[in-house]
Order: structure tokens, then C-alpha cells, then sequence
């Protein structure tokens, strides 16, 4: 009997099905051993994206990331992260820990998806869409004008901008009825009208509007994928004249082989949330698999070491490679850096709301670079990153003058932690973070066994 392809991948599926239920994956959560976070360790049988899987999960719940060993050779996942809430503290609540141990249960458990999914249910409550295309001034504003003209209400939306691109998920509904819209003649006419924003007078090629099937993947992975798509990691001329061009708070990435058989990856940026989420995202979705790892974070900045390989089990051979590898890891490091005011808006939800809050952004002078847009029973609360239309800050007098138009509306300046004057050295790697990876690895070692 003959066998082809397709029956030595069922067989090796069944093989892995096998090899997990032997061996269930394991989540120890622990307040002792720290001082100042609460420490999770997750033990599973190893598959590509089971990285990202968890530390989506940490992510989804507001989980800061201070300090991570990774160790995920030889077909079993050890990795421990060291955590803290929003407010800075251990993790204390019984509710939290538990509903936390079973939500990494229940990824680690799952089966790789086709479709590169992280776990998010679908959801028919509203029409999700996509869009991305060349960023500019009032760009935000447009988009939503056109759908409060075509009877859309956005209940939540991310917009991100990077590098003359902008990408967003939307999520919409009816106006009249609440729902998810369906027929497919408005669609095509939300789909027509949109592409037509998108394009501007300069960007008749390169526009994209498309309707998604909403929670197949993680909103902020998808405008990952989107701005990767997108290939906003090539550097373009006379852009970015804001503040990211400071030195100080530009990502630095160095990447070498120096251990046999893997690539070395060291990353120094300015710490901020969701940084080894972003980070992890990237590689697994470019086919790289992390074996080895550490995360550690200073006061304002994260230092990250990783060994990688491709999925064809060969380490970064080019130097064509290497600096797309570099690229990528740089833009998705920028697409959620900080950059300009953080505005945090507050106010009771209507339709065209977001409508008139964008008009006066566009009117005042003042360009989105990010967003987020989210309401909860009947209230609205959005963040915007804002720059004046060449990059740098806004002037408060002018934030003052929003503020009296948009009237009963609250609106207030969140605070902007400024990196320390000193720049990111080049670190060698192989010697100072390769003795630490190494050292901190067999501590791991030994707290795995005192789990046991």
C-alpha cells in the first residue's frame, strides 16, 4: 500500500494527540518565591505558537510581564513568567488566579489552528472590518464620518499608524437595531465608500478594505498581520518627524549566530505593556520558533534575548534575512510605542460620537497616531495618542480649546513617562546575557523539580 503525503501528517496529528494527553500540560502559580511578582510557571508538550498562546493570555489580562524564562527544546515547554496586576502588585485574588490557571490550561491544551487562531471566540454580535492604507492627517476622522453616514455605529476599534502606514479593526453595528450587519448590498456600499477614504488622491494601489469574520484572531494580531502585509517595516524617506526619531527611544536589535544551530536575537527598548506580546507575535508569524529565551525589565527599559530557528529547523543563514528579521522586530516594537499626548476620553456613548470627537481633533490641528475605541453599557472610553500634523506635540492651549468644544464630554492628559536620558549600548552578545541565560536557566531547573 502506497502512502502519500497527507496520511504521514494525519499519523504524525495522532502521534502528537497521543503524546499530550500522556502528558497534560501543568500551570504552578506561586506568590512566595518572589518578593514583588507573582510567579507562573507552565510545563506543556511543545507545538509552534504555544509561546504566543500564553503570553497572549497573560496580555488579555492586563498581566505585566517583568521578568521571563523561556526553555522549549526537546519537545516540552518550560517557560516562567514573572507578573504583576495593573496596579504594580502580586496577584492575590483566588478568583483571578484560578480563572488565570484555566485559561492557560485550556491554551496550552488546544491544537495549532490553519488559521494561526489564539483562542478568541467568534462572535456574531458585529461586523468586523479591516482597513489599511497610507496614513495622513484626519485620516481617523473620514473613516468615521463615512460610517455614521452610513448608519454605523463603532463600538470598538484599534487604530495603529507606523511609518506612513495606518491599519485598524473596526467593530460595528446597526445604529437602528444594534446588530451586526448582514445584507451584503450595504456591505458592498460600507466596503466601496471606505476604499475610496482609504485612497486619498495618492494611494490608488495600495488601499485595502476588507469584512473579517470577527474573533477567528486577537485584534491586536491582526493589525500585526495587517501592517506586516503591509510591509511597514521598509524605512521610507521624510517620515517620522515625532518623537521616536529620538535615539533614546528607538528599539535596538542585534542578531548573530553564535551557538550551534540557533540564532540570537537581543532587543533593548523602552518598556511598555504588551512589549513580549508584540514581540512574540512577530517571530511566530514570520515561522520562527523561539527555544530559548529571557525577558528582564529595569525601571523604563526591557532587555530581551532570544534563540531562534525557522520552522525548517535552520537558524538565519542570509544577510538578506537577517536585516528583514531585524525590520520587523524594530516596526513591531514602534507600531504601540508611545508617541506624542495620550488623551483618555470618557463620556456617555451615541451614535456619531466618535464622529464628532475626530472632527475636532482634525479641525484643532491635532493628528491621531493611535487609538483605541471601546464602550460598555452605554459608556465610552477611548484613548488617542495624538502629535500635531508634523509630529511633534501638541500645544495645551490647544487641548484646553478641545476641551471647551466637545462641552460635557470628559477628556484628560494621561501622564508621559519619559525614557532616562542614557542610550541603549550595543551589547556583545554570547558573553554577559548568554552567562545569565545560562544561569538563570538552571535556577529554573531547580524550581521545576520543587514543583514536582
Amino acid at each position: 500500500m502506497k502512502l502519500e503525503l497527507k496520511d504521514f501528517e494525519e499519523m504524525d496529528d495522532e502521534y502528537s494527540k497521543l503524546i499530550r494527553r500522556m502528558n497534560p500540560p501543568r500551570v504552578f502559580i506561586d506568590n512566595d518565591t518572589c518578593e514583588d511578582a507573582t510567579v507562573i510557571q507552565v510545563d506543556s508538550f511543545n507545538k509552534h505558537g504555544i509561546l504566543l498562546e500564553v503570553v497572549q493570555v497573560l496580555t488579555d489580562m492586563n498581566l505585566t510581564i517583568t521578568k521571563a524564562y523561556i526553555t522549549s527544546d526537546c519537545g516540552w515547554f518550560m517557560d516562567v513568567f514573572y507578573v504583576v496586576n495593573q496596579e504594580g502588585s502580586k496577584i492575590r485574588d483566588k478568583e483571578v488566579t484560578d480563572y488565570l490557571e484555566r485559561r492557560l490550561l485550556s491554551n496550552a491544551s488546544l491544537v495549532p489552528s490553519l488559521r494561526r487562531s489564539v483562542g478568541v471566540t467568534p462572535s456574531e454580535e458585529h461586523t468586523s472590518i479591516e482597513l489599511s492604507g497610507t496614513d495622513r492627517p484626519g485620516l481617523l476622522s473620514e473613516v468615521c464620518a463615512v460610517l455614521t453616514d452610513l448608519h454605523c455605529n463603532v463600538v470598538n476599534a484599534e487604530i495603529w499608524t507606523h511609518n506612513a502606514r495606518a491599519a485598524a479593526v473596526v467593530h460595528v453595528t446597526d445604529d437602528s437595531t444594534g446588530c451586526a450587519i448582514k445584507d451584503p448590498k450595504r456591505l458592498s456600499t460600507i466596503k466601496h465608500l471606505l476604499c475610496n477614504v482609504l485612497k486619498g488622491d495618492n494611494d490608488r494601489n495600495t488601499a485595502k478594505m476588507i469584512l473579517s469574520t470577527p474573533g477567528i484572531t486577537s485584534r491586536e494580531r491582526r493589525l500585526h498581520q495587517i501592517m506586516f502585509e503591509d510591509r511597514d517595516y521598509e524605512k521610507v524617506e521624510n517620515v517620522g518627524l515625532g518623537r521616536l526619531e529620538d535615539q533614546r527611544l528607538r528599539p535596538h536589535v542585534t542578531l548573530l549566530n553564535i551557538e550551534k544551530d540557533y540564532t540570537v536575537i537581543t532587543m533593548r527598548a523602552k518598556d511598555r505593556p504588551k512589549l513580549l506580546f508584540d514581540i512574540v507575535c512577530t517571530l511566530t508569524d514570520m515561522d520562527y520558533i523561539v527555544f530559548h529565551g529571557m525577558v528582564s525589565t529595569g525601571k523604563m527599559e526591557s532587555l530581551q534575548e532570544f534563540y531562534i530557528r525557522h520552522v525548517d529547523g535552520l537558524p538565519i543563514s542570509s544577510e538578506a534575512e537577517r536585516e528583514r528579521v531585524i525590520q520587523c522586530l524594530e516596526a513591531a516594537i514602534e507600531r504601540r510605542a508611545s508617541e506624542g499626548l495620550e488623551l483618555e476620553l470618557l463620556a456617555e456613548d451615541r451614535v456619531g460620537l466618535l464622529a464628532d470627537i475626530t472632527r475636532i481633533f482634525r479641525e484643532n490641528s491635532v493628528n491621531i497616531k493611535r487609538a483605541e475605541i471601546s464602550t460598555k453599557g452605554g459608556k465610552a472610553r477611548d484613548i488617542f495618542h495624538v502629535t500635531d500634523v508634523t509630529g511633534n506635540p501638541v500645544d495645551m492651549k490647544i487641548i484646553d480649546s478641545i476641551r471647551q468644544q466637545i462641552g460635557q464630554v470628559k477628556l484628560q492628559v494621561k501622564p508621559d513617562l519619559i525614557l532616562s536620558a542614557n542610550t541603549p549600548q550595543e551589547t556583545k552578545i554570547g558573553y554577559i546575557l548568554s552567562n545569565l541565560f545560562k544561569a538563570r536557566t538552571f535556577q529554573n531547573l531547580k524550581l521545576i523539580r520543587s514543583y514536582s
